[in-house]
């Protein structure tokens, strides 16, 4: 199915991009990244909304809307990942179906890092293929369309 409407939510530290440790992160803006996930969107004959924000409870507050303004979610809390509780039970709360995506590989790197509090909620988690897990993402929601 298609003409999914997914909210694309960035977290912490995410609008430091081309800033952050290129081998880890790549070269690329945020802004360059949102226009290749629209592209890939579109292309799927999907619709994106792009959110981002480094305040943990602003991140929750747009979760607690997400419902009302999309059909599914595509996450990548950044740092928040790994011990935003608040975060799991927003996300709960939703009822969409939702994949977490990190461009870098997480479970590559520090110890910390390799726990999700978001992924048992989760129809997916890509990590470590760049923008590309991006597309992966949106690729595993068309089959959860509602309806």
């Amino acid at each position: 199915m298609s003409g999914l409407r997914v909210i694309v939510l960035h977290g912490v530290n995410l609008d430091q991009l081309g800033k952050r440790d290129p081998g880890h992160y790549g070269s690329g803006s945020l802004s360059e990244l949102e226009g290749t996930v629209g592209a890939f969107a579109a292309e799927l004959g999907h619709r994106v909304i792009f959110e981002q924000t480094n305040f943990e409870g602003e991140y929750v507050e747009l979760l607690h809307k997400a419902s009302e303004r999309g059909d599914a979610l595509i996450l990548n809390p950044g740092a928040w990942t790994h011990y935003a509780w608040a975060i799991h039970d927003a996300l709960e709360l939703t009822g969409l179906p939702a994949v977490e995506v990190h461009l870098s590989d997480v479970k590559a790197r520090e110890e910390w890092r390799h726990h999700s509090v978001i992924s048992d909620l989760c129809i997916g988690t890509v990590s470590g293929k760049g923008v590309d897990g991006y597309r992966e993402a949106l690729e595993l929601l068309a089959g959860h369309a509602p309806g």
